[in-house]
């Protein structure tokens, strides 16, 4: 199925690693040319090395903090003319009210909530101006469904799933789409890093991690590649008409009793 965005430019933040390398992957395949966003320019270098060795697009690579705010809107600026911007960079600590202080409330909101709010807010502005763009986020269920434990994230995520909505719903007035999605628990390099020193912790053995996704939909974690697949067909012209949605993407598990 041709997906319509063969020849658009995308900027993906977080895009080294994770699922924001699997969309990066996924829109090469599409022939789109990326922009990658990450802290660390050895992983950004091994990225744009492993997505042109099977793909004849332009991969330009930033490294950069979107904590910081003047940077996060510096290259923002730069990049304003892009096509599709996928909001991905980002995780917070599990946390209850009582462990979070006005510093560490602070420190993890400055890259997952504020690093999402000053990359659109470049990018949302000039594609309204020129009347074409998408921009996907990629949040967490935690928005919608909070939890006293992740309380930094949960209300992070309900900002964004807000902020989504919104502009979703201002958007199309201006030949703009914006969506957010909200993963899973998934299988990345970093996930599997906690599963595995918890299988260590509980079983007294790493390589038995998977034995503890049981109780997920279908008995796993998602994998890479199952969300980055929803989030390019988001941000592809087969989804001309979907904007102010946020899909969950989980198997299901957000509507399970346990």
């Amino acid at each position: 199925m041709d997906l319509r965005i063969r020849g658009k430019t995308a900027l993906i933040t977080g895009g080294s690693r994770g699922i924001g390398l699997g969309v990066a992957k996924l829109l090469a395949e599409e022939g789109c040319n990326l922009h990658l966003v990450s802290r660390s320019q050895g992983n950004l270098d091994a990225a744009r090395q492993a997505i042109l060795a099977g793909h004849k697009v332009e991969v330009t690579c930033h490294a950069a903090d979107l904590a910081d705010s003047a940077a996060a809107s510096g290259l923002a600026r730069r990049l304003k003319d892009v096509d599709i911007l996928v909001n991905n960079a980002g995780s917070i600590p599990q946390g209850s009210l009582a462990k979070m202080d006005d510093a560490a409330l602070q420190a993890s909101w400055s890259l997952k909530l504020f690093g999402f709010l000053n990359m659109a807010r470049e990018v949302y502005t000039a594609m309204c101006e020129r009347r074409a763009g998408v921009i996907v986020n990629v949040i967490g269920a935690s928005g919608d469904r909070p939890r006293a434990d992740y309380i930094s994230g949960s209300m992070a995520n309900a900002a964004l799933i807000a902020m989504s909505r919104a502009l979703g719903a201002e958007a199309p007035s201006y030949g703009v789409r914006v969506v957010g999605l909200n993963p899973a628990a998934t299988e990345t390099e970093r996930q599997r890093v906690r599963w595995e020193a918890r299988a260590q912790k509980e079983l007294g053995d790493s390589s038995r991690w998977r034995e503890l996704t049981g109780g997920y939909p279908f008995g796993r974690l998602a994998t890479v590649d199952e969300i980055a697949s929803a989030i390019v067909f988001l941000v592809s012209g087969r989804a001309s008409y979907i904007s102010g949605t946020v899909l969950t993407v989980d198997g299901g598990r957000s509507f399970r009793d346990k």
